[in-house]
């Protein structure tokens, strides 16, 4: 029985708008997936970024070092390689350079057969009146919640 690994970013919720979204590969090395799978990631400071050749790298994802590597053990800060279709790393990288927009991490997770995938999405900044308004709607729904389960 393989455990659930769902680490998410959950401030990317809040301060971008979420416009398309997409499961991409990781290129990782052993010590990398171990740590994964024990639940030693963050990807909340996390962004993706396409390098000179057009391939898309993710950037400050932070996966701790693995405790029982040797000589062998990754470095926690450095840039993986995302797996896509080149369909989609052409659409992604033409609608970051003329629209302006950006591609964040919002989640890593292993699926089924135990590989380690992420899902991005290519987002909007929010303004800080649309912050207000997530909020607002946040504390809403809080009360509403509190209501029904009082009756």
């Amino acid at each position: 029985m393989q455990k659930k690994i769902n680490i998410q970013n959950k401030k990317a919720r809040f301060e971008y708008e979420i416009l398309d979204k997409y499961i991409a590969g990781i290129v990782l090395t052993g010590t990398e997936i171990k740590s994964i799978r024990l639940s030693k990631a963050r990807i909340a400071e996390s962004f993706c970024e396409f390098n000179d050749r057009g391939e898309l790298f993710a950037i400050n994802m932070f996966i701790e070092e693995y405790l029982y590597g040797n000589a062998y053990n990754h470095k926690p800060k450095s840039s993986r390689k995302l797996l896509l279709n080149k369909k989609e790393l052409k659409r992604l990288y033409k609608e970051v350079q003329n629209v302006g927009l950006t591609i964040v991490p919002l989640r890593l997770f292993l699926n089924d057969r135990g590989i380690a995938k992420l899902e991005i999405a290519l987002c909007r900044g929010k303004k800080l009146y649309d912050k207000r308004q997530t909020l607002k709607e946040r504390d809403t729904k809080r009360s509403l919640d509190r209501l029904k389960k009082s009756y």
